[in-house]
C-alpha cells in the first residue's frame, strides 16, 4: 500500500523552509513567525489582531505574544480599534525601511526552493495548495 502523507510532506517542507528562512532573516532582526505578520501588514497596511490571527491560523494568545515582541522591536504599532478589546495593527516606518532587505532574503530562499521547477509545475502546485487550504478551512 502506497502512503502519500501529503499533509506530512507539506508540513516538512514548511519546517525546512522556516528553518532556512530563519537563517537568512534572523541576522536582520526578524524570525519566520514574524515574517507572516509583516507580509500581511505590508499588503493590507492595517488590520485587526483577530483578522491576523484568522489569516495565520494561529490562536489569539500566540499572536498577542508575537505582536508584543514585534512592538518592542519597533516593527509594529497597536492601537485601539472600534472598542477597547479590538486592536488595530500596522507596520512602523522602521519596518517599511527594512522590508526590502527582508523581502530580498525571502525571495532569494524562494528562488533556491523552486530551482528546476517549471512555471507550469508551479502553477499546478499553487492551485493544489489553495484547494487543500480551502478544503481544510471549510471542514
Amino acid at each position: 500500500m502506497k502512503m502519500n502523507l501529503y499533509g506530512h510532506k507539506v508540513n516538512q517542507l514548511a519546517r525546512c523552509f522556516s528553518k532556512k528562512l530563519n537563517e537568512k532573516i534572523s541576522p536582520l532582526g526578524l524570525y519566520t513567525s514574524q515574517w507572516g505578520i509583516i507580509v500581511y501588514l505590508y499588503k493590507k497596511r492595517e488590520c485587526t489582531q483577530v483578522e491576523l490571527s484568522q489569516y495565520l491560523h494561529v490562536e489569539a494568545p500566540t499572536i498577542t505574544r508575537t505582536l508584543s515582541r514585534m512592538e518592542k522591536m519597533g516593527w509594529v504599532v497597536r492601537k485601539e480599534g472600534k472598542d477597547k478589546r479590538e486592536k488595530n495593527i500596522k507596520l512602523t516606518e522602521k519596518a517599511y525601511e527594512v522590508f526590502p532587505k527582508w523581502d530580498e532574503a525571502f525571495k532569494s530562499l524562494e528562488t533556491d526552493a523552486i530551482k528546476n521547477i517549471s512555471e507550469e509545475e508551479l502553477d499546478i502546485f499553487n492551485n493544489i495548495l489553495e484547494k487543500m487550504t480551502k478544503n481544510l478551512e471549510r471542514g
